[in-house]
């Protein structure tokens, strides 16, 4: 069994932080728990309490008064949460953009924000390989689904905006991912200022933007259940670009429909479910440096364990933003947020394992 072994914090390595806050002192950066094809069971597990027990954390939770056990890993995931769902959580149940900011020192946001870099929050990372069996992207606010499109789409070297990148990596297939969740006013405004209209669901925001990035117009297969309850709605539509891999477009339903609507995990969920994802297959996904800790592990979770497939998940860089689009402000408050989201996903990814 894996034991959590904590280390005191340390570092003197100095890093901008980009937030408005003097540099702040940082640690070193902290793996995540691999994803590589074959990994065993052990091999993860020693990854998530390398994670927890490192000093980028410890930092953390000594900056809100705290010291995690240092028995099993069951246990200090069980503590971390409870301790990041009383200091870290400011949804309270409600979506991202609600989220309150909470009142830090400047000192303590300054750790925070050093922790963040350290856990893999801040900074993209390329892609490690140079051939996927699968690249997937995962659907997010209106912003997100055009700035993971159009990561995916200078990946493969399609033409993003008015600029063509060569291509960086090869993909046997790609595959959209999202759902039928409403647009907010404040989404649709922000597409339209994009040049994307006719948008009233997350996943017409992401079909919209693959038309518009991979240049194609008429999906050559349509599938799909559609009713009055969006949680139970499902959609795809598959698209074959001129010289590139098949695009799939998929809005999934959710796990638990009379309560909620589709997450993260039920979107993967539902995706390998529509394909033939075989052991050892190399699959990366693509999503906002800020979600790679808490998506990385919720796919080890759903895709990872069950199938056997390899997972990297790698955070879009921001030249993929679309200038023409607000994007949030990635405050201290919202990466706390995001490190809780990470160490409930590997408390669910620790479970899965045994």
């Amino acid at each position: 069994m894996a034991r959590l072994t904590l280390r005191q914090p340390t570092g003197t390595l100095r890093a901008a932080c980009g937030y408005g806050y003097d540099p702040p002192v940082t640690v070193p950066a902290v793996p995540l728990p691999t994803g590589a094809p074959g990994a065993t069971s052990a091999d993860v597990a020693a990854g998530i309490a390398g994670w927890l027990g490192s000093p980028a954390l410890s930092d953390l939770v000594t900056a809100f008064g705290g010291r995690p056990p240092t028995a099993d890993l069951g246990a200090a995931l069980a503590w971390l949460d409870d301790f990041s769902a009383a200091h870290w959580d400011f949804r309270g149940g409600r979506e991202r953009p609600e989220a309150r900011e909470p009142a830090l020192p400047p000192e303590t946001a300054r750790r925070v924000l050093a922790s963040a870099r350290a856990l893999g929050l801040v900074t993209p990372r390329p892609p490690a390989r140079s051939g996927y069996a699968h690249l997937v992207v995962l659907g997010g606010l209106a912003h997100a689904c055009v700035s993971r499109v159009r990561c995916a789409a200078r990946l493969l070297g399609h033409t993003v905006g008015s600029e063509t990148t060569g291509a960086g990596i090869t993909a046997a297939t790609v595959a959209v991912l999202g759902s039928f969740r409403p647009l907010t006013a404040d989404e649709t405004a922000s597409l339209a200022a994009a040049g994307i209209t006719g948008c009233r669901s997350e996943v017409d925001a992401l079909d919209a933007t693959v038309r518009r990035e991979f240049g194609v117009d008429t999906p050559v297969a349509e599938h799909g259940e559609s009713g009055d309850d969006p949680h139970r709605s499902w959609s795809e539509r598959i698209y074959r670009p001129v010289g590139g891999p098949q695009v799939r477009v998929l809005a999934a339903p959710s796990g638990d429909p009379a309560v909620r609507r589709a997450h993260t995990a039920d979107t993967q969920r539902f995706w390998a479910s529509r394909i033939r994802l075989a052991p050892g297959d190399p699959v990366l996904l693509v999503t906002a440096p800020i979600y790679v800790p808490f998506q990385h592990c919720d796919a080890l979770r759903t895709l990872g364990v069950p199938y056997g497939c390899g997972v990297e998940t790698v955070g879009h860089p921001p030249s993929d933003l679309d200038d023409r689009m607000p994007v949030p402000v990635l405050t201290p408050g919202r990466y706390l947020q995001e490190i809780r989201s990470a160490v409930r996903s590997m408390r669910a990814l620790h479970a899965a394992l045994s």
